[in-house]
């Protein structure tokens, strides 16, 4: 089935499961299907429609229609159709805690400039600016939003955001890259009424973070395509949650969301989620929005929040339904506040995974297969 192909995408060479079958549905009574069998099952329910439209036109033009036929064609479309409206309807997880105001910092430097050491200063300027007219309990600045080693940052500024932060209540979470024993990390650290806390980019993208066969291929990053940062270390695949803002986060960085599978590691026990990107990399394409669009289904299958503060966009904040409620426009500077809800809770896609829509796509080849030999089968 559709499901089971896109799931084999999602894992070939680390897996780039983008543009999945399943986003399309994202808005449609479809996407209640995700909080029990996440995007591939979506996928499935989509081919299964497609594939039911199909038999029921071919059974419409039929010399001799068959009536029964048709009938039970046109119920069991209807019927996929009518579970996933109803499926959408249900409250899968429930709020903990107080509402609390983010801040998610669109801080829009050009791609062409991020990694410019003079440009470095202008930089700083802007997120130090941007962070001292939030208001907000917790302050989110994107991917990489200061392009060096942690260790590198002025004092002077880290202790300025730590004490706005402070002074806000709550936390803000800066991305930056680290390096420990040697190795280098595409991270995001924390500051503010919170002991300092750090997440390190786990699914790394080939050739972009790190070099396959690394002996044959490094000169390709390096000499080559001079990528900065462009062979970095995975931070580990079991990373403690972020306790920040009163808040239990499960961080993601950049592509790292595509891969539902990986983000409900973090789950029960998360109550946000929380993506950084930076989509500069595709300029003015579609690509910005395709990325919001598969955070959307993250949520729908997490039953969580998703909060994306993203360099030149798209940043959003969707709802526990997958409803985008707030997103600033692409290409600009801006900050986008608005209220947040934690949640708590399981959907049967935190607690199964892929496993279930796997066993149905299995299922449904072995009845396909049964019925493909029973006509087949000479009458005797």
């Amino acid at each position: 089935g559709d499901g089971a192909d896109e799931w084999l995408r999602g894992l070939v060479f680390t897996g780039l499961p983008w543009v999945v079958t399943g986003y399309s549905q994202v808005e449609s009574p479809l996407a209640g299907y995700a909080p029990m069998l996440g995007v591939y099952g979506v996928s499935l329910m989509t081919a299964s429609s497609g594939g039911m439209l199909a038999w029921l036109f071919l059974e419409l033009r039929a010399p001799a229609r068959r009536t029964r036929q048709v009938a039970a064609i046109a119920t069991g479309l209807v019927a996929l159709w009518a579970g996933g409206a109803l499926l959408r309807s249900v409250n899968w997880t429930h709020p903990t805690g107080a509402p609390l105001m983010v801040s998610l910092l669109q801080g829009n430097i050009p791609q062409e400039i991020k990694f410019d050491e003079s440009n470095l200063d202008r930089t700083l300027d802007t997120y130090r600016r941007m962070v001292m007219q939030s208001g907000a309990r917790l302050i989110v600045l994107p991917e990489t939003a200061i392009p060096e080693l942690r260790r590198d940052i002025p004092a002077s500024l880290t202790a300025a955001l730590q004490a706005h932060a402070r002074s806000n209540g709550g936390d803000v979470i800066i991305g930056a890259f680290e390096r420990e024993d040697g190795k280098d990390y595409n991270s995001v650290f924390s500051l503010g009424v919170s002991p300092s806390q750090s997440y390190r980019k786990n699914h790394l993208v080939p050739f972009g973070e790190f070099i396959p066969l690394r002996p044959l291929l490094g000169w390709l990053i390096n000499d080559v395509l001079n990528i900065p940062m462009g062979d970095l270390s995975r931070g580990g695949a079991h990373q403690p949650l972020m306790h920040v803002a009163g808040q239990k986060v499960a961080m993601d960085i950049c592509y790292e969301d595509l891969f539902g599978e990986e983000i409900i590691r973090y789950l029960p026990e998360a109550t946000l989620l929380v993506n950084v990107t930076n989509d500069a990399w595709y300029g003015h394409s579609f690509a910005a929005i395709q990325h919001d669009q598969m955070a959307q289904m993250r949520a729908l299958e997490s039953g969580r929040m998703m909060l994306r503060a993203t360099n030149t966009g798209v940043t959003s904040v969707i709802d526990r339904d997958g409803t985008v409620v707030g997103r600033l426009p692409q290409h600009r500077q801006g900050t986008l506040t608005a209220a947040v809800q934690g949640y708590a809770g399981s959907t049967p896609y935190v607690r199964g995974g892929n496993a279930l829509v796997l066993c149905l796509a299995a299922i449904m080849l072995v009845f396909a297969w049964l019925t493909h030999k029973r006509s087949a089968r000479p009458a005797s």
